[in-house]
């Protein structure tokens, strides 16, 4: 397998800096930022106080001090405007321009000392390819481990400092598509939040209490109490499953999904994107209780979108 690359234009940097940053963040998201190191990102998401995700984030330090927070493009300037509600009595600052900054999604199977060697990174023992989310960072760029395998990676170049970096990673590993890239997380069951979607669902619902996304020891933070409720108390009615469908003009992001014999919506498209056999797959919110294994897209009647796998 080639070592591959294409840039992520959907996603996005919000930068965060100062020495209150991950306290900060450890008072507003899901995940434990004690975690977050030179060596370690986390996954995690920012809920509403009822609840429901607003954005996710894959949040990785860059230098000393500032870290970035991984998101969708769609949602960058709505996310920043709802932390900077918050921020205001802390020693923090965002910063959304983030215009400088290429992010891609690099992968193969030996992807990793590809990308090492066009970055100039030292590779050493230490470095655990079974570790999701281990990192890296250097002047002008960080690397996160995105799978536990090893052969998923997303990588962060300043590019009005790094230049260089951008040509070598572009020149050193072959340019792909970034429906594959976007197949891939799909794979992996990773769901992303969308503007379609942000406010739309409980983190549960995303199966992100099962993909370190939450940590429920950490305290309390914005839209906690609902979280925990739901994870010691409750049972989600519905969950994220993997789908793939044959309808590829119109599954996007937000849509809806029915059942045959229902006028009523019962879950949706989280994300969709077209795979390397050309076949549309999905992740949707569905109910976990169902007795068939497949939907209807937008109306009872509508294409099907079937299950591949359960929550």
């Amino acid at each position: 397998m080639p070592s591959n690359y294409t840039e992520l234009n959907n996603e996005a940097l919000l930068q965060i800096s100062g020495p209150d940053s991950l306290q900060f963040l450890q008072g507003q998201t899901t995940c434990d930022t004690r975690k977050v190191s030179p060596e370690q990102a986390i996954p995690g998401a920012f809920c509403t106080p009822k609840g429901r995700v607003v954005c996710d984030f894959i949040l990785c330090q860059i230098r000393d001090n500032h870290y970035a927070l991984r998101l969708r493009r769609d949602i960058l300037e709505a996310s920043a405007t709802t932390f900077s509600k918050y921020i205001i009595f802390s020693k923090a600052e965002l910063n959304q321009n983030d215009t400088n900054w290429k992010i891609y999604g690099c992968w193969g199977s030996e992807i990793k000392p590809a990308l090492y060697s066009v970055l100039g990174v030292q590779d050493s023992a230490e470095d655990a390819s079974g570790i999701p989310y281990s990192s890296c960072c250097g002047e002008g760029f960080a690397i996160v481990q995105i799978d536990q395998a090893g052969t998923q990676f997303e990588c962060y170049i300043d590019t009005e400092n790094r230049a260089d970096l951008a040509v070598q990673l572009e020149e050193g590993l072959c340019a792909s598509d970034q429906s594959l890239w976007e197949a891939l997380q799909i794979e992996q069951g990773i769901g992303r939040i969308e503007a379609a979607t942000s406010g739309d669902y409980i983190p549960q619902m995303l199966n992100y209490d099962l993909t370190g996304h939450i940590s429920f020891d950490k305290g309390c933070y914005t839209g906690q109490e609902v979280v925990a409720r739901m994870h010691y108390r409750g049972k989600p009615k519905k969950r994220l499953y993997r789908a793939s469908s044959t309808e590829i003009q119109t599954l996007h992001a937000g849509a809806a999904l029915y059942s045959s014999s229902s006028s009523q919506s019962v879950g949706s498209i989280v994300n969709c994107a077209i795979d390397e056999t050309g076949q549309a797959v999905a992740l949707i919110v569905a109910p976990v209780e169902s007795d068939t294994r497949s939907l209807h897209l937008g109306d009872p009647a509508g294409p099907l979108v079937t299950y591949l796998s359960t929550g």
